[in-house]
């Protein structure tokens, strides 16, 4: 019982830490961002990868080690729909990442370096849709806490 006490508070606590650096990043993300800016999203788009990767070892130790066990999370639609909205989520954080990594990289070539407004927009607009997605996610693990999908 214990276990499953300490992975329900680490997979709820790392669900609001992804959360939280999605938002930072939405809101430092800016066509007026600064170098130093630039680098901190770099940071922060890291810890977001690491965090990611955590929840579903954690969700996932939650499936395989945790009171309900897997006979009630495996067979439930409800479950899998959950997966694919944190996969979704996932797919749609890539480009994000992969301009922060080019830009990163140019600012280290280049003090002056500033993010094209475009390719800024449209980062911004990806972030929009994960949190979107993101948002969907609790409203699956509500519906499966209650029953729904078995």
């Amino acid at each position: 019982m214990l276990t499953d006490l300490l992975l329900a508070i680490a997979h709820f606590l790392l669900i609001f830490a992804l959360l939280a650096i999605l938002v930072t990043e939405m809101v430092t993300i800016r066509p007026s961002m600064t170098r130093n800016q630039l680098f901190y999203v770099a940071r922060l788009d890291i810890a977001y990868g690491i965090i990611a990767g955590l929840i579903l070892v954690v969700g996932f130790g939650r499936v395989f080690f945790g009171i309900k066990g897997a006979g009630f999370y495996l067979p439930n639609p409800i479950f899998w729909a959950k997966i694919a909205a944190f996969l979704i989520v996932g797919l749609l954080s890539i480009p994000p990442t992969m301009k922060i990594i080019r830009w990163r990289i140019a600012a280290e070539g280049d003090a002056g370096y500033v993010p094209p407004a475009d390719e800024v927009r449209a980062v911004r607009r990806f972030m929009h849709a994960e949190s979107m997605v993101f948002f969907t996610i609790p409203i699956f693990a509500a519906l499966m806490a209650r029953g729904y999908g078995l």
